[in-house]
């Protein structure tokens, strides 16, 4: 995992031309603000991003061999997304609740809703997200949800707030 890189240093690399400026600007925040809790960048900082755009930034935990990943930012030439994971929704169902619009409407507006694809084994589906939001039952694919975009500076504390809420930093 990398420790040691300088993502200001990275975005100004000429291949990450595309990205504009306040995008830019929103990475470089949110990536401190990651840091600050312990989170960061794997291997080289970034991968190619096939089917989610140029690039993508993944975050996991630094000093540990963790396989979870809190979040992935995609570098696309229509703008960025922020893509957060989340398990156990119905556990921060309150949170949710009384999160601002651009939080909320991310796990109750219709983007990512289960289509029954057939995936069942055993009779349930290992990518489906079932939760209820408002008293309404959500089902939505894990391969297509919880995603923000064109997140600006603005939200970022939202954002942070969100993955706190999700992923309690435990003291040492």
């Amino acid at each position: 995992m990398m420790t040691d890189y300088n993502i200001k240093q990275l975005l100004e690399e000429s291949r990450f031309d595309f990205v504009n400026a306040d995008d830019k600007a929103f990475v470089v925040a949110f990536d401190a603000a990651m840091l600050e809790r312990g989170w960061g960048l794997e291997t080289n900082g970034y991968y190619k991003g096939y089917m989610w755009g140029r690039y993508m930034l993944i975050y996991r935990k630094l000093g540990v061999k963790a396989k979870k990943v809190p979040a992935r930012i995609y570098l696309r030439d229509n703008g960025i997304a922020l893509r957060l994971f989340f398990s156990n929704i119905d556990k921060h169902r309150t949170y949710i609740e009384n999160s601002p619009l651009h939080i909320k409407g991310v796990f109750s507006g219709t983007h990512g809703n289960c289509g029954h694809c057939g995936n069942e084994h055993e009779g349930s589906c290992k990518h489906r997200k079932t939760y209820t939001i408002d008293g309404n039952v959500y089902e939505k694919c894990d391969g297509a949800v919880f995603e923000f975009w064109q997140p600006d500076l603005e939200k970022l504390p939202d954002y942070i707030g969100l993955l706190a809420e999700f992923y309690l930093v435990r003291a040492v």
